[in-house]
């Protein structure tokens, strides 16, 4: 099945579910860089994993779908190094925002204790939560 109707629209039922929840744009980074990486690196993790990267450099998840960032940019010390790095991924959240923004997507996904929480703290939270969110809507 194509990523692209005729039109060159994204088909969404192509994409990851929290893609599927997302805006056009979103779905659009995914599938256009996810097609490019397949041609270089064959349809697998490694193509999957260049897509998902490219889209954290403009996007960042907030409970079951992707949001754009208010800057672009690497989202975490895994992304910011190169592959050799070994750094941990956040996930899709943006760690490398301000504790300030971290703190009010904490707020607005109603993450208990988040007030006294380090911004080391409020990504794992927020991990948890979006994961938490994403397992909801897949079953609703």
């Amino acid at each position: 099945m194509s990523r692209f109707t005729k039109d060159g629209k994204v088909n969404p039922e192509t994409l990851p579910s929290t893609l599927q929840r997302s805006d056009e744009k979103a779905q659009d980074t995914f599938a256009a860089t996810l097609d490019a990486a397949e041609e270089q690196y064959g349809d697998g993790e490694r193509a999957h994993r260049t897509a998902f990267a490219s889209l954290k450099h403009g996007f960042e998840k907030v409970g079951d779908h992707w949001e754009p960032k208010e800057e672009k940019g690497p989202s975490d010390e895994q992304a910011a190094g190169s592959r050799a790095d070994g750094g941990r991924t956040a996930g899709g959240v943006d760690a490398n925002s301000s504790k300030e923004h971290l703190y009010a997507l904490a707020r607005k996904l109603d993450v208990p204790g988040r007030s006294t929480m380090s911004k080391a703290e409020l990504v794992d939270a927020l991990q948890r939560a979006n994961d938490r969110e994403t397992r909801k809507a897949r079953e609703g």
